[in-house]
C-alpha cells in the first residue's frame, strides 16, 4: 500500500467527522478496510496537523485520549479545538466518549 494513498484516504474520512465528534485511529483504519493499520491512521494524523483543512484533532486513541496533542503547537491546542466544538476534556481524556464518537462504519 503507498503511504501518501493511504494518508489521502484517512484525510477524506477526517473530513467528514461532524464538528462536536471525534473518532479513533483504530475506527478509521477500519472503516478503510485495513483493521490493523491504526498506527499508520496516527502517522497521518501526525502530517497533517497544520493543515486547517484536516481536523486532526477531532482524531484521539481508542479511550479518547488525546495522545497526539503533543503535535499541536502549545500545550493544550488539540484541547481547545476541542471545547470550542463542545466537547469536554479533562486531564487530556474526553468526557461523554461514546456520547461524542462518531463511527465512519455507521455514519
Amino acid at each position: 500500500m503507498k503511504e501518501s494513498g493511504f494518508f489521502d484516504k484517512v484525510y477524506a474520512v477526517v473530513k467528514q467527522i461532524p464538528t462536536g465528534k471525534v473518532t479513533s485511529y483504530g475506527a478509521i483504519a477500519a472503516y478503510l478496510g485495513t483493521p490493523k493499520s491504526a498506527r499508520m491512521v496516527g502517522w497521518a494524523m501526525n502530517a497533517a496537523h497544520n493543515n486547517p483543512e484536516i481536523p486532526a484533532h477531532r482524531v484521539v486513541n481508542r479511550n479518547g485520549l488525546l495522545t497526539g496533542k503533543h503535535y499541536f503547537q502549545g500545550t493544550n491546542l488539540m484541547q481547545q479545538l476541542l471545547e470550542n466544538e463542545g466537547i469536554k476534556v479533562v486531564d487530556n481524556q474526553i468526557q461523554n466518549f461514546d456520547t461524542v464518537f462518531w463511527n465512519p462504519n455507521t455514519k
